[in-house]
């Protein structure tokens, strides 16, 4: 990242970049890096989202494997996946000498709690007693539950969005503290106020079927009538009804998949997401967990739903941690997206962010920034690739060699939140502002086209909508097949309706 070669051989690595030269250890790179430098001053540099931070030469920590693990918690954040890795690889002697060093100290004792978490292993360390409690993830820098769980042992509070089994971990940054900021419920109902409540229910029922085609065509699948039906009235319930469970996945994916495909369990094989370049010749995007770690990861999500709704989490932040959670475990063969973009309606239904009387269209906004959206999921899918030893037989059959379990558990989830507030913004400003006015202006020209001639409704929605199809003109085809009863002169006034209402020129 710096281009001066005689200041890079001033550089050291310090924090997680030092630990994960050291040991060795097959990690996500986090999203901070530290150096120290020999000589000058303090800088920051940023690309791609990952900052690597330059310190001066006073902030060298020392060589103990405690000094740089001391120094990671303070600079480089809290990283789960990083440090699951690391104390599989040290020894416990280690552990216990830096902890022994500073044993009220608050980063010990966080070292401490988190050590035994995530390896299951009592060290040989008596209980504290009335010491001041600190926070195992600082409130100020990250999402975390409230109220926390009190641990007496290390007189920490465990303030943890999930548990060992499966735990994300969501920065605040500048962007997600705008978006709480921007207060987007009550933007919502500025927008709506100008409508009845008949134009909302009839908006509504018409957001049902658009958000559930927007969810299929992601994933360009066109379903049938039925299948429409079932995800709309999943989509009905999605307020009243807590789907964040094993039985309900399951229901969930029955519900949506054909039925040829329905599944009774979480899938026994292993899967991934990838394309057919030439004959045999596969190009991975994402590798999925094994499916012997998908129970446990499973169990996880669902505490970790669990700790977020009775935690006072954001709905947006539980949302993306849960939805992205689910769609990167890919619990099953088929219809993982799907249930993924229902969940996020769900959880904010439930949470009271979403209004009742309304639909917000956010698979339509993912659907109309198909970039964004895979962007958002790439942005974890690319870190495994580099690191999943797999094999492919000659029928696109995947084996995975090597133990993957730990790449899944602890997630940055981040840039998924910062991606679906975005995503809600502009299902707001964009979809559901555009489609109100759309329902709005086809109501007026509705309204218009019976004083020119009475006709049923079904045959004025579909002279509506084979002239806005093509630029406010009904062809003779059509005209011929359908309208041959409209006399010249009538065409001519309801296709200049139509060009005036959606101002097709």
């Amino acid at each position: 990242m710096f281009e001066n070669s005689s200041e890079n051989s001033n550089l050291k690595p310090v924090g997680y970049a030092e630990l994960i030269s050291r040991y060795e250890l097959d990690v996500i790179p986090n999203w901070h890096s530290s150096m120290v430098a020999a000589s000058g001053t303090h800088r920051i540099n940023t690309t791609g989202g990952v900052v690597e931070e330059v310190y001066p030469s006073k902030y060298w920590p020392g060589e103990n494997f405690g000094d740089h693990l001391e120094f990671a918690l303070k600079y480089d954040g809290v990283n789960l996946e990083i440090l699951s890795a690391l104390f599989k690889t040290v020894t416990e002697t280690e552990v216990l000498d830096y902890i022994k060093s500073k044993p009220t100290g608050m980063y010990a004792r966080r070292v401490w709690f988190l050590y035994e978490l995530l390896t299951e292993n009592i060290l040989p360390i008596d209980d504290l007693k009335k010491l001041k409690y600190v926070d195992v993830l600082d409130p100020n820098h990250y999402y975390t539950i409230n109220p926390t769980h009190k641990i007496q042992r290390y007189c920490v509070n465990d303030n943890l969005l999930g548990d060992r089994a499966f735990c994300p971990i969501i920065r605040r940054t500048e962007r997600l503290d705008r978006f709480e900021k921007a207060d987007l419920p009550k933007r919502v109902q500025q927008v709506i106020s100008d409508y009845s409540m008949q134009q909302l229910k009839r908006a509504l029922s018409y957001l049902y079927t658009k958000e559930t085609k927007s969810s299929f065509e992601i994933e360009q699948v066109k379903p049938s009538s039925s299948r429409t039906e079932r995800f709309v009235a999943l989509l009905h319930l999605a307020e009243k009804e807590d789907f964040c469970n094993k039985s309900r996945f399951i229901e969930l994916q029955n519900r949506i998949v054909d039925p040829r495909f329905r599944e009774s369990d979480y899938r026994t094989s292993q899967n991934y997401v990838g394309e057919t370049v030439t004959w045999q010749n596969e190009m991975i995007h994402y590798v999925c967990p094994k499916p012997d770690d998908i129970a446990a990861l499973m169990e996880g999500l669902v505490t970790a739903h669990e700790r977020m709704e009775n935690g006072g989490i954001s709905p947006v932040i539980h949302a993306a941690a849960i939805a992205y959670g689910f769609v990167f475990l890919h619990p099953f063969e088929d219809g993982n997206g799907r249930i993924h973009r229902f969940l996020i309606h769900n959880i904010l239904a439930r949470q009271g962010f979403t209004n009742p009387e309304i639909m917000l269209p956010i698979s339509a906004s993912m659907l109309n920034n198909l970039h964004e959206y895979d962007t958002s999921l790439e942005k974890f899918s690319r870190d495994i690739i580099s690191l999943v030893d797999y094999s492919l037989d000659e029928v696109g059959k995947m084996i995975v060699h090597n133990d993957s379990v730990q790449w899944y558990r602890f997630i940055d989830m981040t840039p998924q939140a910062e991606a679906l507030c975005w995503f809600i913004e502009q299902a707001i400003d964009t979809e559901l502002v555009n489609e109100l006015e759309f329902l709005d202006k086809y109501d007026e020209t509705k309204m218009a086209l019976q004083e020119i001639i009475d006709m049923p409704d079904h045959k004025i929605d579909l002279f509506i909508r084979l002239c806005v199809q093509n630029n406010s003109k009904l062809s003779a085809k059509k005209r011929l097949s359908h309208f041959d009863f409209l006399s010249d002169d009538e065409l001519v006034m309801m296709e200049h309706v139509i060009h005036s209402t959606f101002d097709q020129t």
